[in-house]
């Protein structure tokens, strides 16, 4: 890897035998919240970056795991790409079939979960991941399941948080509102080369991971908090439980502390790890 990132503290590790299924069940309650695809509009400056690094020909076989409304998967499919995408919120996919629609693009989206995916062995030649495969709860199981659907020297392309910048102020705010249930690992495990090693090193043949920082663009600060209260399922669920206005104060100030703009609007910088990898 070309540098060391270090595990943040991650996990209770005392004899909790987490219910993947009941946490499951809630995570996609939470992320059917709202409407995620408001959210991700920012992210396609990081499914154009996956693409350009393991770069899919025309015909090949491309998944998105955990696709949201398609963003990742519709750069793909641009390319005249064979693309999949699957996420557990129907809403979501129901949006990415009608961008796909709009665009004229063919692409097979699916309701499913991460950690069960419902094709065959070696179905894909190139598996990409913003922000998505991330927040499965049972990490291993996911990243089983990643490795399960890829060909032999397939290309994984992934888009993680990390615990610096924007992205690790963000969900530390938001889990101090709500906690994350006890015995599972963060998202901000994939974005760690500890992490990475020990999901996918026995399943590939090379991982390479290097920072990136993606600019997100609001009409303010107050505008940034606001899409992010209205729309994302995990703040909304955390400010359902915040008796006063201390959610979305702290929201402000992280919002704040990563605009580069001066002009009243808000450019907010974002650090993320863009990770490839070749399956063994």
């Amino acid at each position: 890897m070309n540098h060391r990132l270090t595990t943040p503290p991650a996990r209770n590790e005392h004899s909790v035998s987490p219910d993947f299924e009941a946490i499951t069940a809630t995570q996609q309650e939470t992320w059917s919240t709202g409407d995620f695809h408001q959210i991700a509009r920012q992210n396609v400056c990081m499914a154009e970056a996956l693409c350009e690094a393991v770069d899919p020909h025309a015909g090949e076989r491309v998944l998105d795991i955990a696709c949201g409304s398609g963003t990742a998967a519709l750069v793909a499919a641009r390319r005249y790409c064979e693309v999949s995408g699957i996420d557990y919120v129907p809403e979501l996919i129901e949006r990415a079939r009608l961008r796909a629609e709009a665009d004229d693009l063919g692409v097979d989206f699916r309701v499913g979960d991460a950690q069960a995916l419902p094709y065959e062995d070696g179905s894909f030649d190139v598996v990409l991941s913003v922000y998505g495969i991330q927040f499965a709860p049972n990490q291993e199981k996911a990243a089983s399941e990643l490795l399960r659907v890829m060909r032999p020297g397939g290309r994984i392309a992934l888009a993680s948080p990390i615990s610096e910048g924007w992205s690790g102020d963000f969900f530390a705010t938001n889990a101090r509102h709500v906690p994350p249930p006890p015995g599972i690992h963060p998202p901000l495990r994939w974005g760690t080369d500890r992490g990475l090693e020990e999901l996918l090193s026995a399943g590939t043949r090379s991982i390479r991971s290097e920072k990136r920082t993606a600019l997100q663009y609001y009409r303010s600060v107050e505008h940034a908090v606001d899409l992010f209260l209205t729309y994302f399922g995990p703040a909304i669920r955390a400010s359902k439980a915040d008796t006063g206005r201390q959610l979305r104060d702290d929201l402000r100030r992280v919002f704040e502390r990563h605009n580069r703009a001066t002009d009243g609007t808000a450019v907010i910088e974002n650090t993320y790890l863009l990770t490839t990898a070749v399956r063994a």
